[in-house]
């Protein structure tokens, strides 16, 4: 079986919510970091969460569950700083790693299957990126372990993007359902449409 480690970028400051963390937002009876984590520990044993420190109140959606948390001092640096951190700590027999951003509730269990099929099926040597039925590129991504040295050089807020941009010749794109791989909520009214659209979530 493919060793694939899943991280979860969740030190960002969440600034467009206001007063409110778009990761302690409820989805079906829970805070999102916390669904988004169950699933990711559903298809690996081996799963990180970015945090701003260990004693945030985002700590506390994760209690009970067996995962990694690992403070980011850095965090106000972006969505690099939490990729950074998460390299380091990516185990040495790790074959992929996979970026599942904490704020997608839309994600499914069965999407992240998928995604690790696709790359498990490519002989763990291509980056496979989840993207909406109409192709939209979006996420979750998993990088082959070769990679990882190059996460320690990213800098800013757009993630890996560099890194994608840099191995687009061993890309692969797999079409999730509807926008499962395009829907993040990071605002207010974000979380007012989307609770419309699903009223029973």
């Amino acid at each position: 079986m493919t060793r694939i480690t899943l991280v979860i970028p969740a030190a960002g400051a969440s600034r467009r919510m206001g007063d409110r963390d778009k990761l302690l937002e409820p989805v079906d009876g829970t805070a999102l970091l916390r669904g988004v984590a169950t699933r990711a520990l559903a298809v690996s044993d081996d799963v990180i969460v970015t945090l701003p420190s260990l004693s945030h109140r985002r700590a506390d959606a994760l209690v009970g569950l067996a995962v990694r948390q690992i403070p980011v001092s850095d965090a106000q640096d972006g969505m690099s700083a939490s990729l950074r951190h998460a390299a380091v700590a990516v185990p040495d027999n790790a074959e992929g790693v996979m970026i599942l951003p904490a704020d997608m509730p839309d994600l499914t269990e069965d999407d992240l299957r998928q995604v690790v099929k696709a790359f498990e099926d490519a002989s763990s040597a291509f980056l496979v990126q989840a993207t909406g039925a109409d192709d939209t590129p979006g996420h979750p991504v998993i990088f082959p372990a070769d990679l990882m040295s190059e996460f320690l050089t990213l800098t800013g807020d757009e993630g890996a993007r560099a890194i994608l941009h840099a191995n687009r010749n061993r890309l692969i794109r797999l079409a999730l359902p509807g926008e499962n791989a395009l829907t993040d909520l990071d605002t207010p009214d974000a979380w007012t449409l989307w609770r419309a659209n699903n009223p029973h979530r």
